[in-house]
């Protein structure tokens, strides 16, 4: 039997780590993959990727994808929806493949049946010789008791796309890959152990690594939110500390709040109580450790700090959930009701509605555009929509329009020119707006999915029953995410990867109506 083809997926932020990884690809024995994306997910893309350049030996074409710096769930989706084969094996930047690496995913991907979605590797924490580890270095030990951890994990590119693929609600790497596990196993597949293995190599970090990671506690929540209580053990995570941070964190806070009332006494116990937990945290960390001079002053430094960091941060977690209480949907499938494993794709239903991005697709795109006067319709644009209302589909427009959140637009700016868009295309049904920017973690920004699925209660149909026309990967983005459909419309400012990556692609507005009324690609 042939070995099934796959692609390899690396989300990378550009550590020097990226370069041992390609080089051991490079090396490895078995077959190659189809391709080796890299999404480069730099906040500042500037400097060169590999500053050495590609290893030598590499057989599989290396492709470069521009992410958004939107975090490793973001990363990865755009690597997977850019890539071909039947298998997507993702990999971290800071991983090593053994040398036999890519011959073990071949034969770990040759043996698993239909009701198999993933395989994850086995990861191997090197730790020092000749002394105990640190706690930094007991942490990264961990990973090779994670369960579905994506530092070495191939998925079905079908399962990733029947759930919609990683939840971008998720911006670190933390619960990401537990989200996308638990929501898989849901679904009726299973996910499996293979043969090959990773070395995970604990990099060097600064003294306050503990604390910053403590910012993972406000991914908790939402799991909670979408999972249910028992999401823990489903997904193979230990609870760890929270509730003892939590403990001492009220003790110092009851402690302090006394104080200051006058009452001495309550002060003397909470604060007691507060330097007992700190105390037990510290050892707890310090007595498994090298005991060294630096370890022991980090362990007292940090632990004073991280029961505190690790409360505010599952705090602003809850208070991001009870926000977005009754707005909170899981991550959807790209197919409502999809197959079941091994039971074959079901046909797509016949689309319903059409929801459009207005900037580049409906009108020529003018940035942050407070002015009606300087509106103008795509060439084409008022027949193709006169096209879709003939034949009885519904229409809305869904449309991020950052500039409200950045100040240079007023929400009423923004209906002006709606209206004279209407005016000149004709009407486009409901008008669903997000005022946000790209950092502040809104659900309806695409390439969320909270705008189209807002598009599909408003038009009362189901978002499978539903096609996305845009001029960007965040268009197609939201319309998978949300279980609809999309067609590309690429212009000046497109990039070629979004063309590559997007499932269809249109010429123009009125080759996309084609598409939509039942022509061909």
């Amino acid at each position: 039997m042939d070995a099934p083809t796959f692609d390899v997926v690396v989300p990378t932020v550009g550590r020097p780590s990226l370069a041992p990884l390609l080089g051991a690809l490079a090396a490895s024995s078995g077959p190659a993959p189809g391709a080796i994306l890299l999404v480069d997910d730099r906040r500042d893309p500037r400097r060169p990727l590999l500053p050495g350049g590609l290893p030598s030996g590499l057989a599989a074409p290396v492709v470069v994808l521009r992410g958004r710096a939107a975090g490793p769930a973001a990363a990865r989706n755009a690597g997977w929806r850019a890539a071909a084969a039947p298998w997507i094996a993702f990999l971290d930047d800071d991983v090593v493949p053994e040398p036999d690496w890519l011959a073990r995913l071949a034969d770990d991907l040759t043996g698993p049946g239909d009701d198999v979605a993933a395989s994850q590797g086995r990861i191997r924490v090197p730790l020092p010789e000749g002394r105990r580890p640190t706690d930094w270095e007991r942490n990264v030990h961990g990973l090779e008791r994670a369960q579905w951890a994506t530092a070495d994990m191939a998925y079905r590119r079908d399962a990733l796309a029947a759930v919609g693929g990683f939840d971008e609600r998720f911006p670190r790497a933390f619960r990401e890959d537990a989200d996308l596990g638990l929501r898989v196993v849901a679904r009726g597949w299973r996910i499996v152990t293979g043969a090959r293995a990773v070395a995970h190599p604990a990099r060097a970090a600064d003294r306050w690594v503990s604390v910053r990671l403590q910012a993972g506690n406000a991914d908790d929540p939402l799991m909670r939110a979408l999972h249910g209580r028992w999401w823990r053990a489903r997904a193979g995570v230990p609870r760890g500390r929270l509730r003892r941070h939590v403990a001492i964190t009220a003790a110092a806070a009851a402690g302090v709040a006394a104080a200051l009332a006058g009452r001495r006494r309550l002060a003397a116990a909470g604060l007691a109580a507060w330097a007992a937990g700190t105390a037990e945290l510290a050892w707890a960390r310090i007595a498994p450790g090298p005991r060294t001079r630096d370890e022991v002053v980090t362990m007292l430094a940090t632990s004073l700090v991280l029961p505190h960091a690790a409360t505010w941060h599952w705090l602003r977690g809850w208070g991001r959930v009870l926000r977005r209480l009754g707005r909170l949907e899981p991550w959807p499938a790209t197919a409502a009701g999809s197959a079941a494993p091994g039971a074959g794709s079901a046909a797509a239903p016949e689309p319903r509605a059409v929801l459009l991005d207005r900037d580049g697709t409906i009108v020529v795109d003018v940035p942050c555009n407070a002015d009606p006067a300087r509106v103008a319709l795509a060439p084409g644009a008022r027949q193709a929509l006169g096209r879709l209302r003939a034949a009885g589909l519904r229409l809305a427009v869904v449309s991020n329009q950052s500039g409200i959140a950045r100040g240079l637009l007023r929400p009423e700016d923004v209906d002006a020119v709606n209206r004279r868009v209407e005016e000149l295309a004709g009407p486009l049904g409901p008008w669903l707006v997000c005022p946000h920017g790209p950092l502040d973690g809104c659900e309806c920004r695409k390439p969320a999915p909270g705008l189209v699925l807002a598009a599909a209660r408003a038009l009362g149909v189901r978002p499978d029953e539903c096609v996305v026309i845009g001029d960007t990967d965040a268009d197609v983005g939201a319309a998978l995410a949300a279980g609809a459909r999309a067609i590309l419309v690429p212009n000046g400012i497109t990039r070629p990867e979004e063309i590559a990556a997007a499932p269809l692609v249109a010429p123009d507005l009125a080759a996309a109506v084609d598409l939509v009324l039942g022509g061909r690609r």
